[in-house]
């Protein structure tokens, strides 16, 4: 790594000893999308997770013009009063893998979307007001589902939950259809605060399917 570039999104979860970010770092001049993960036991750092999409083929995305600075959303700190408890954010988060396995749209398993929520996927606008990427995909809650038909069932880790900043941080991997094919793996942080979901950003990366637990139990 030679240097960071303008976007970086942390999170921080001090009830479990986990941060963690979403940056942009570059490495010899080339721009590589970067996931951090580290766990702290008794001030020590216990565990290190470090992964690198360098190109639209790892990523199947690679849109670096959309993450030059991190999102005002992400970001703002809602009041006190806007906070969900940390059950009910996580709770509220999990919404989203249960529609990919379950449902053709997300308004099918009452998921709990704000009109104008959105989500970027590795800096691509896929859902929300501004999405331009498919007919429909303006309204995340009704946006159709059924790509994920094909990628078989998601296995879904809770990574971490920021209590401050109203963030949840999933980890989900995808199982494939055909014997030794690849897999997708997502990062992906939901902004919650009023009883809904704002925003979803996520950095993903094609991965081994041997690779589905991340080398973490």
């Amino acid at each position: 790594m030679t240097r960071l570039r303008g976007f970086r999104q942390d999170i921080i979860d001090e009830r479990a000893g986990v941060v963690g970010a979403h940056v942009v770092v570059e490495e010899t001049g080339a721009p590589v999308l970067l996931v951090v993960r580290l766990k702290v036991v008794a001030d020590k750092l216990t565990e290190m997770e470090l992964v690198a999409t360098r190109s639209r083929a790892e990523g199947l995305i690679f849109n670096i013009d959309g993450l030059s600075a991190p999102s005002a959303m992400m970001n703002d700190a809602p009041r006190s009063g806007q906070l969900p408890t940390r059950d009910d954010a996580i709770k509220a988060a999990l919404h989203y893998p249960q529609g990919l396995n379950t449902a053709k749209t997300f308004a099918a398993v009452n998921a709990p979307f704000a009109p104008d929520a959105y989500r970027y996927e590795n800096g691509q606008v896929m859902a929300g007001p501004d999405c331009k990427f498919a007919p429909g995909c303006q309204n995340i809650s009704s946006q159709s589902l059924e790509i994920f038909e094909r990628l078989g069932d998601v296995q879904t880790r809770v990574i971490a939950a920021d209590e401050r900043m109203g963030i949840v941080w999933l980890r989900m991997a995808w199982g494939v259809r055909e014997r030794g094919g690849d897999q997708l793996t997502v990062w992906e942080m939901f902004k919650v605060y009023d009883g809904q979901i704002h925003a979803v950003e996520a950095f993903m990366r094609i991965l081994p399917v041997e690779k589905r637990n991340g080398g973490w139990e």
